[in-house]
């Protein structure tokens, strides 16, 4: 690998995702190995025109023999040119910045809600804005994929659950969506807190569906009886319990949600068996 010398970049530390992936950057000699280093840490005086909340929403790389800072997809682009540069044509095409620059922000504004960190008091005063426009769109775009792999797994169930319509899926985990949005609406939270739950509780049943796919997978190829895939899917529906009930824990939501959570699948698969 080739090195970016002389270049510093600086990550969200209480970001595991942001964490792992600047590290990994200079473990594989991307970067210098000081070439990395919290945003929060970082003295103002060492970079003034660096913009500490900009930083804090995009990561920065700062070039230290010019004191010029680099800010989210550029700053990637900055570090894969050097060890890409065939790629350096397309890091330059407008068309492509434009997509990626959506793409980073997608990821970059959800970050908190795909690997969420623990609040604290001592958690740092400077965080990431709120964009309730990619919280959205994190949204319905996890509704879309999820209810997607459900309709799949769903078939393999044939003979245990009533036939999949292929509406169905997508009623019940926007349903769950509707649901759990008119339970936290009624909490006493941060307008910001509620939109983290919904993107942490769609988080969840998007890491529920992933697990779901090697089933899917296997279908095409071995024929398992029902009770099967249906017992794998009631242990990927027992982790993702357990998940909820760790995550709700980190934002100190208490039990409320996570019974509701439970409530509404349970009644769900009522439904389903008793009405279907």
């Amino acid at each position: 690998m080739n090195t970016l010398s002389n270049h510093l970049i600086l990550f969200d530390a209480e970001c595991p995702m942001c964490q792992l992936y600047t590290k990994a950057f200079v473990h594989a000699g991307m970067l210098d190995k000081e070439g990395r280093c919290a945003y929060q840490d970082f003295p103002v005086a060492q970079c003034p025109v660096l913009d500490r909340q900009r930083a804090a929403n995009e990561i920065a790389l700062i070039d230290l023999e010019t004191g010029n800072v680099s800010y989210g997809i550029q700053s990637f682009f900055k570090i894969f040119s050097v060890n890409l540069p065939f790629m350096k044509p397309l890091f330059e095409f407008r068309p492509f910045i434009w997509l990626m620059r959506k793409v980073y922000a997608f990821i970059s504004y959800n970050r908190r809600v795909i690997i969420p960190a623990a609040f604290t008091e001592k958690s740092f005063q400077l965080q990431p804005s709120f964009r309730l426009d990619y919280r959205i769109a994190y949204l319905i775009f996890s509704w879309a994929v999820i209810s997607c792999i459900l309709s799949g797994y769903a078939r393999l169930m044939n003979g245990l659950l009533p036939e999949d319509h292929i509406y169905r899926e997508y009623l019940i985990c926007g349903g769950q969506l509707l649901f759990q949005a008119l339970i936290v609406s009624r909490m006493n939270i941060s307008k910001q807190m509620k939109w983290d739950y919904l993107g942490n509780m769609m988080t969840i049943s998007f890491g529920g569906a992933l697990l779901l796919l090697p089933g899917i997978l296997i279908a095409h190829w071995v024929q398992l009886p029902a009770v099967v895939y249906a017992a794998y899917f009631m242990g990927v529906a027992g982790l993702m319990f357990l998940e909820h009930i760790r995550r709700t824990g980190l934002l100190k939501l208490g039990w409320t949600l996570t019974m509701s959570w439970a409530l509404y699948r349970f009644v769900i698969l009522l439904i389903i068996l008793l009405v279907y």
